[in-house]
């Protein structure tokens, strides 16, 4: 079972995840966990370069990068763990491309299909988890941190990836919505519960 968390920013999806994959190994659960762009050393050589404030890079640049990173992480790690029946959480996928390099840079959308299906080589996820938070809490839970270039990115950048979100979670079944201005532990028990509910469904 393949398993994303996606939002914007300080929207506390790593933390979700990270308490997911401690619970779940705990209770004895065959899952791995692992991020985008990154989780394989191509991989993370790319994130450093998406994330460093002092290149510029064309949002066309910036997307293939992004994409890179996904067909190396998807081929090497994703799909290897799946075909041994392993559960795999990821801190986003090719719905994070749709909305930051579709809707918050403009890039036309059909492309984004198009060059998000190729990297993923046909794995899509079973549920993804959308971490829907506003802008001030947003803002509010990562004032203490540097920001890299993708969060340095304006109000309007962020609100329009927003909506690319919410665009994706009504198309799509496998879109879970969590309000992630609320209480951290009640997040996680929810989180939990649709992923051993789904689990056991998956499994029968």
């Amino acid at each position: 079972m393949f398993i994303t968390f996606e939002g914007i920013d300080g929207c506390g999806k790593t933390t979700q995840m990270n308490l997911a994959y401690k619970l779940l190994k705990d209770l004895g659960r065959d899952i791995i966990a692992v991020r985008e762009p990154g989780s394989t050393m191509f991989s993370e050589k790319i994130r450093d370069i998406l994330l460093d404030k002092s290149i510029d890079i064309n949002p066309v640049s910036e997307l293939m990068l992004f994409e890179a990173a996904r067909a190396e992480l998807t081929s090497k790690t994703i799909i290897p763990a799946l075909q041994q029946g392993k559960i795999v959480l990821c801190d986003r996928y090719y719905d994070s491309t749709t909305a930051y390099q579709g809707y918050g840079r403009g890039i036309d959308l059909g492309s984004i299909v198009h060059t998000n299906n190729l990297a993923s080589l046909g794995i899509n996820p079973d549920i993804t988890f959308f971490f829907d938070v506003s802008w001030e809490v947003s803002r509010a839970r990562r004032k203490d941190t540097v920001e890299d270039r993708m969060e340095g990115q304006s109000k309007d950048f962020f609100l329009k990836v927003v909506k690319g979100y919410k665009d994706l979670a009504a198309q799509h079944d496998r879109f879970i919505t969590i309000d992630a201005d609320g209480d951290p532990k009640t997040i996680h028990t929810k989180v939990v519960s649709i992923i051993n509910k789904r689990h056991k469904e998956f499994n029968k």
